[in-house]
Formats: C-alpha cells, sequence, structure tokens
C-alpha cells in the first residue's frame, strides 16, 4: 500500500530540513570559497595552515601520510567501489536502488570534481607526482571522493542491523579516516586546506542529496530501509 503522509513521523520531517540546510549550506559556502578562487584571491588560512604544518616536517610522519593518502586515492576507491556493489548486490538480491544510487553519488562527484578542477584551474602550491599531486588544486579530489565513498558506507551502517555501540565505532573510525585523508593532503603540500575544506563541502552536499533522493525512492516503492 502505497505510503500516506499520516504515516510519516514527525522525526522524517526533522531529518529532512537537517539534510536540506546541510545540502544548501554546504553548496552555498562552497560557491562562495569558490567565487573567491576564481578572482584569484588568496586565503590567509591557507598561509597560516601552509606555516603550521611546515613544524611538522618528518620523513616518517610522511611515510604515514603517503599511507593515508592513498585510501582517498583513484585507484583504491575505485577497486572500494566495485567491491562494495558486489557486496550490496549479494546483500540486498533483487532490491538495487541502493547499488544505483551508489553508482550515481561515485559517478556524479567524480564528474563533479573533473569539471570544476578544469574549471577553476587552480595551481597547486607543490607537484608532489608520488602522492598524486598533480594537475589543478580546487577542490580536492582526496577530498570529495572519500567524503562521498566512506560516507555511503556510513549510511549503510545506520540503516543496518548493527547494534548502538557498533555503529558508533565504526562510524566514529570512518569520520576520522575522512578528515584524516583529506588533511593529509595539506601535510603533503599537495593541497591548500582551502581546496580541502572546498572538497569536503561539496562531497558533503552531494553526498546528502543522493542519499536524500535515495530515501524519498525506497519509501515511494514501499521499500524495507
Amino acid at each position: 500500500m502505497m505510503n500516506t503522509l499520516k504515516e510519516i513521523p514527525a522525526r522524517t520531517y526533522i531529518m529532512i530540513f537537517i539534510a536540506l540546510t546541510v545540502i544548501g549550506g554546504g553548496f552555498y559556502i562552497f560557491s562562495e570559497l569558490a567565487d573567491e578562487v576564481l578572482e584569484q584571491e588568496k586565503f590567509i588560512i591557507d598561509q597560516w595552515a601552509s606555516e603550521f604544518v611546515a613544524q611538522f616536517s618528518n620523513p616518517t610522519l610522511y611515510t604515514f601520510l603517503g599511507w593515508v593518502t592513498e585510501l582517498g586515492s583513484v585507484y583504491t576507491l575505485t577497486f572500494g567501489s566495485i567491491v562494495l556493489v558486489a557486496i550490496l548486490a549479494i546483500y540486498y538480491k533483487r532490491r538495487t536502488w541502493r547499488i544505483v544510487y551508489f553508482i550515481i553519488a561515485m559517478g556524479g562527484i567524480a564528474l563533479l570534481t573533473t569539471g570544476l578542477k578544469s574549471a577553476f584551474s587552480r595551481d597547486r602550491p607543490n607537484i608532489l607526482e608520488q602522492y598524486d599531486g598533480t594537475g589543478h588544486s580546487f577542490p580536492s579530489g582526496h577530498s570529495t571522493a572519500p567524503m562521498v565513498f566512506y560516507g555511503f558506507i556510513i549510511y549503510l551502517i545506520i540503516r543496518s542491523h548493527l547494534n548502538k555501540a557498533a555503529k558508533w565505532a565504526l562510524n566514529t573510525f570512518l569520520v576520522i579516516l575522512i578528515l584524516s585523508i583529506g588533511l593529509s593532503r595539506v601535510f603533503l603540500g599537495v593541497h591548500f586546506i582551502t581546496d580541502v575544506f572546498a572538497g569536503f563541502l561539496l562531497g558533503l552536499s552531494w553526498l546528502v542529496t543522493c542519499i536524500l533522493i535515495l530515501e524519498y525512492t525506497l519509501w515511494r516503492k514501499g521499500r524495507d530501509i
């Protein structure tokens, strides 16, 4: 039977409001940063961040951060996406909407990031091929893509039947991982911190948009979510 408005709990409306606020706020702040980048404005926070991370120059730290940053690379996320799609196909069997929207989420953020990098053509602080530090800088692809990939896993965990303790532990780890991958780009000197911040905003806004549409689709179809 088709869901009716009376069957929707009040907290659902609250969650929708929060989601729309995140989407609108994220895209707005991103557009403000993007406008400054287009005008080739210099950000004082970029200078402060650069001076701060310079204090931690250490070969061992760079090796560790190189491993961390690799968890947000195109190759790692492509392989991870294939594995996740396979897992979803097995777990949900004929219920394919999550797979469809995951593919849309990952494909969409890849196209958005590539197109925006080309449009803004911001130079990197340093070109370091060993850390995937090539091409244009804004927004950081190591911030947008991991936000969507690991963020979608966070969503799946929230919707899973795991107990609360397990959900909190796994999702806390994933949030730290997302932030660590993005910030590793600043410590390795291949991105400005504004690249990373903009990437987080863009990735989160796009992720929440895809999840919101997915939830609406599942509700309309009367699926178990």
